[in-house]
């Protein structure tokens, strides 16, 4: 029975803190109130843009910054990078439904981030690439460590493995609130993304090297870790062409874009 869709703001549950710094494209996107606040993920593509979720940036009179090279996002780690978002640009088929898709949007940074041993470029799959049943990935995040919970202090990773499509629109799993575009991982009931790790990467292992096939989109509204509701991402292979076309264009015309600050 289908239990209702969740938009990914919460923390890695059935997970372990990571190590400092283990996954330096992972990034805290900030909203600011009365103080910064944590609201989603997100991963660094580029020296000024960042891939996260279009829910996570719909917002038009919240202003956002970055954080980059974090780990406890309530303590100076002396390895941060705070940066404002310039504008975010999101994806021109995303309506606010998530079981529609098209929850993905960049975010172009207000100046360079600086790449060291803290803070790198995540690997984006080859436009099209799928993930068979079962593969391991690793979700990360700040998100809950359980349902009801708290945006995590410190960066959490699990392994979780991979729901192919074609299990995961099974009737008794997502049926038909999932789509071709997106990716599934988890479904045990044990691991799952929650609140606070939307928009965060979906790192899998190729070769010796991390690609980011997801931008966290949605978890049942039950619980995060419902079992047969495996978190869903965004795929970002299917979103290659879209991703390169925008960043070639805003060489062009650098104010394109939704403005946000």
């Amino acid at each position: 029975m289908y239990t209702g869709l969740c938009s990914e703001n919460n923390r890695v549950i059935g997970g372990t803190e990571a190590a400092p710094n283990a996954w330096p494209w992972q990034v805290s996107l900030q909203g600011l109130a009365s103080y910064w606040y944590h609201t989603c993920g997100g991963t660094l593509i580029h020296n000024r843009w960042v891939l996260t979720a279009a829910h996570c940036v719909d917002s038009p009179t919240t202003t956002y910054r970055v954080v980059l090279g974090d780990h406890n996002i309530y303590e100076d780690d002396k390895t941060e990078q705070y940066i404002y978002v310039q504008y975010a640009i999101i994806h021109e088929g995303w309506n606010g439904d998530l079981a529609i898709g098209n929850d993905i949007a960049l975010v172009y940074l207000a100046q360079d981030a600086v790449l060291n041993q803290h803070v790198q470029l995540g690997n984006l799959p080859d436009a099209g690439a799928t993930l068979p049943n079962g593969y391991l990935c690793y979700v990360t995040g700040w998100g809950y460590t359980r349902n009801n919970g708290y945006v995590s202090s410190t960066l959490q990773q699990a392994a979780i493995r991979v729901v192919s499509y074609e299990v995961c629109s099974q009737p008794a799993w997502w049926g038909d609130y999932v789509n071709n575009n997106m990716v599934c991982a988890g479904g045990d009931g044990i691991i799952a993304g929650c609140q606070g790790d939307s928009g965060g990467p979906l790192n899998c292992e190729h070769n010796g090297i991390y690609y980011v096939h997801g931008a966290t989109s949605f978890v049942a509204a039950a619980g995060c870790d419902t079992y047969m509701k495996p978190t869903v991402w965004t795929r970002v292979s299917a979103y290659i062409d879209w991703i390169n076309n925008l960043r070639n264009e805003l060489k062009v015309y650098p104010v394109y874009g939704k403005c946000l600050i």
